[in-house]
């Protein structure tokens, strides 16, 4: 099985490599598309030179990386994508050949991790639109999208994940609630300026607390991506 987790960054999506990762039967890949992104759009991310040596640019390789042999020939193959990466010169084809699944975080969130991290933030940066229409890609071939909120996990990893496998028809492992400290031998070579939370975690982090305040400069981005959370939080299992 091919499992593409599809999310917007600061999205508890690292968490989520890191509990498949933890299953002796499932390969993952960090952000294949990333280097490809930002060769196209010239966005100057953190670490921008080290991404872009560290993966092939073409995304059409990519791709077909994606369909093709499954590392350490395992019989499931994670898949972390950010639904930002998917600018228009990415194939999309490939998405019919396996699994789509959609996380989401309450965009208040999203954007205060961001902001902590990254300066400059648009709608376009933090992937609601984006997922959306991935959402409305894959009904349109026929296939059912399966959404999840990250909340929920956090509320309840076991409950939620046992309904994710259920609903993508894996079956659930224990495996996928811990993890050893330190990170994951496929993290993305970004992973250092990224992942310092989740690389001390041994697991899911509990509830989540009182929704945070967005700085006033961010506010319209807010209420745009809130329009369209609400909309895919209406079909979440």
């Amino acid at each position: 099985m091919r499992i593409a987790m599809w999310s917007g960054p600061r999205n508890l999506s690292t968490a989520m490599m890191y509990a498949f990762g933890a299953r002796s039967d499932c390969a993952v890949v960090d952000e294949p598309f990333y280097a490809a992104y930002l060769a196209r759009t010239g966005l100057e991310h953190p670490m921008r030179d080290d991404i872009l040596d560290s993966q092939p640019q073409d995304p059409s390789v990519v791709a077909e990386q994606l369909l093709g042999p499954v590392p350490g020939a395992r019989p499931h193959f994670y898949q972390k994508h950010m639904c930002q990466h998917m600018i228009a010169e990415v194939p999309r084809e490939w998405l019919r050949d396996v699994t789509n699944v959609f996380l989401i975080r309450h965009p208040a969130r999203v954007i205060a991790s961001f902001a902590a991290k990254y300066d400059q933030i648009g709608l376009d940066d933090i992937g609601f639109s984006q997922q959306m229409e991935l959402i409305e890609l894959v009904r349109r071939w026929g296939q059912k999208p399966l959404v999840i909120d990250s909340y929920d996990i956090r509320q309840n990893p076991r409950e939620k994940l046992e309904q994710l496998c259920e609903a993508i028809g894996l079956p659930f492992s224990p495996e996928m609630l811990s993890w050893p400290k330190g990170g994951h031998k496929d993290d993305g070579v970004w992973a250092p300026h990224w992942y310092g939370a989740v690389w001390n975690s041994t697991g899911f982090a509990g509830p989540e607390g009182a929704l945070p305040e967005a700085p006033a400069r961010l506010q319209p981005v807010l209420e745009q991506a809130m329009e369209i959370y609400e909309e895919m939080r209406a079909i979440k299992i």
